[in-house]
């Protein structure tokens, strides 16, 4: 690269970063400070903090595996290999799935492969892993969800595919064994305190008490929440939703720097206080993927980006969060959801073994095949009112074998900008071009 490449590539990482979030920097420096920080740590958590600068690459680029219809149908946006792990779904079952759907909009299902593969090769390279392994394991994960892509084809009703405790292999299983050991109480305890036979949320560092008029606010906003619930998902409202108390939220992971958020405190399943239920009300941001590609048709459709991000898990994922609802406040949309003490991420620190990361990655696939062609039985958006599997199958019609390997070859070499970008944005930081100061 050239230098005065990488001055133009320094201009669009540090004028992409700034288009998505210039007004959440303004508001809250000090949090995109400590972001910042992280994705300077290494090329892959850069690459988790800018989401922006990959739909800016290949928003550009020609797309010759998706027709007019499959380059909108609802995808992730934002699918790397740390936004899987476990969750309680709402038919009481551990599930390992896709997490993190706050960047879900409508688009080319292909850019969730590629960015999966990027990520996967930017792991890769940190574990020290050659490049053909790293070749394979992406052509497994492509090959795990064309063949999850036929499934869906052949079993017209098996849209409840989910991977369980009965099902699961390798670190995936041990996600869904460690998840089922922990209890309700043990988060309870970590966030709350007892105040004359109550629970309250206990003070620390990433919270803050709330005055009057702001609680009154908050309040509202809950209020509003509990009718976006859908009908079949609501629990018994005179005892469940009871509320308890209210906070500041603060202390989120890369993706949620600056966003306003709030944890509530309610009664939850009975009287008894080690079921009580922590919900967070976060605002939602515009997802990343939105600004690259004709939004017309579906901007509409949406209240607020908290509406969006509900549609969009309940198109993504089966059986979502009986809890996840949204609603707004001064204008804005949030999103509501349990803050669930089931939920354990993939340790992508224990794996090593290429044998072991294939496991997984099989696995994967098959989980990124389902959140494009399955939906929660609640989901009642008609945005995609088609079979995607159909259409991804036959846009791919004797051509599989090719666009394995194309995501394969794409993802390899995105993986190599990555790192270049990574040390442009680090300079940039360190010289406080970035609109943040390092220090």
């Amino acid at each position: 690269m050239t230098d005065a490449d990488a001055r133009a590539r320094a201009d669009l990482i540090v004028g992409s970063l700034g288009d998505a979030f210039a007004p959440l920097m303004e508001a809250d420096p000090v949090a995109f400070r400590t972001k910042y920080r992280k994705m300077a740590a290494d090329p892959h958590a850069f690459y988790r903090g800018s989401a922006c600068l990959f739909y800016a690459d290949v928003s550009e680029e020609p797309d010759e595996y998706v027709d007019d219809t499959c380059s909108r149908i609802w995808i992730h946006g934002d699918l790397h290999v740390e936004n899987f792990g476990t969750y309680l779904n709402s038919d009481g079952f551990l599930v390992f799935d896709v997490n993190d759907f706050d960047e879900a909009y409508l688009g080319h299902y292909t850019w969730d492969l590629q960015r999966f593969a990027a990520s996967l090769a930017l792991v890769g390279w940190q574990k020290a892993l050659p490049e053909e392994t790293v070749r394979q394991l992406i052509a497994r994960y492509v090959r795990a969800y064309l063949t999850q892509i036929n499934h869906y084809r052949e079993s017209v009703d098996d849209d409840d595919f989910a991977l369980q405790l009965d099902n699961s292999t390798g670190a995936v299983l041990e996600a869904l064994v460690a998840a089922r050991h922990i209890k309700r109480a043990d988060l309870l305890d970590g966030m709350t305190e007892l105040h004359d036979g109550v629970r309250r949320f206990s003070g620390d560092a990433s919270v803050r008490s709330l005055g009057r008029a702001e609680r009154a606010k908050v309040v509202k906003a809950f209020e509003g929440y509990l009718e976006t619930i859908p009908e079949s998902k609501r629990f018994d409202r005179e005892l469940f939703y009871e509320l308890r108390d209210v906070v500041g939220k603060s202390g989120f992971g890369i993706g949620s720097a600056g966003l306003p958020a709030y944890n509530v405190l309610v009664e939850g399943y009975s009287q008894a206080l080690d079921n009580d239920v922590v919900l967070s009300i976060k605002q939602a941001n515009i997802p990343a993927l939105s600004r690259f590609v004709d939004s017309k048709a579906f901007d509409g459709y949406f209240e607020h980006e908290g509406h969006r991000t509900v549609v969009s898990q309940r198109a993504l994922q089966v059986h979502t969060d009986p809890l996840l609802g949204h609603t707004s406040l001064d204008g804005v949309g949030y999103v509501v959801a349990e803050v669930s003490p089931y939920e354990v991420d993939l340790d992508w620190g224990g794996l090593n073994d290429p044998s072991d990361i294939a496991t997984v990655v099989d696995q994967l696939g098959r989980a990124t095949a389902k959140i494009h062609c399955a939906s929660d039985e609640d989901s009642s958006q008609d945005l995609v009112d088609f079979q995607v599997e159909e259409v991804i199958a036959q846009t791919l019609e004797g051509r599989r074998k090719e666009f394995t390997e194309y995501v394969v070859e794409w993802g390899l070499a995105y993986a190599d900008r990555v790192r270049d970008d990574h040390a442009l944005f680090v300079g940039a930081f360190r010289e406080g071009d970035i609109g943040i100061s390092a220090t």
